[in-house]
């Protein structure tokens, strides 16, 4: 599973000019399920996305949880994170989960960070999307259960 995290001021999605999710101060999470997957990698981006110290704490220094901060999740599906294009100019996507596997395991993080109190506002799955925000920083950090980078 992979996610790439960006620290934002705000962050909305649009679905046919209409805003289906957006949060104020928080992260923007673009979350990608392999074919490979199990819940062993879905409990490293569980626990991994709201406990990384990327906010900044009294002295400046990114050493505060979006936990520590109160802060939301706008969670947001994007299977092209398992694009590969290093054979050639048209990304590959053959490690991208299929929908229905990778739709149960975006709506289990969700679910999952909502029962730990955390507000968490979404995209919708299997749309065209506008994503929008204002990246805090900037900071983005990128996460793959399989620790590739």
């Amino acid at each position: 599973m992979r996610c790439v995290v960006q620290r934002v001021k705000e962050a909305s999605v649009t679905v046919d000019g209409e805003i289906v999710g957006k949060t104020g101060p928080g992260i923007l999470a673009l979350i990608g399920v392999s074919t490979e997957d199990t819940d062993k990698d879905y409990k490293y981006i569980l626990d991994k996305v709201p406990n990384l110290r990327i906010f900044d704490d009294e002295n400046g220094v990114m050493n505060r949880s979006l936990l520590d901060e109160g802060h939301s999740i706008l969670a947001v599906s994007q299977f092209t994170l398992y694009g590969d294009a290093r054979g050639g100019r048209r990304p590959s996507y053959i490690r991208a989960a299929a929908p229905d596997m990778a739709n149960a395991y975006y709506e289990r993080l969700v679910n999952e960070w909502r029962a730990k109190g955390i507000h968490v506002e979404t995209g919708r799955f299997r749309t065209e999307m506008q994503v929008s925000l204002i990246n805090d920083g900037p900071v983005t950090i990128l996460l793959d259960s399989e620790k590739a980078f």
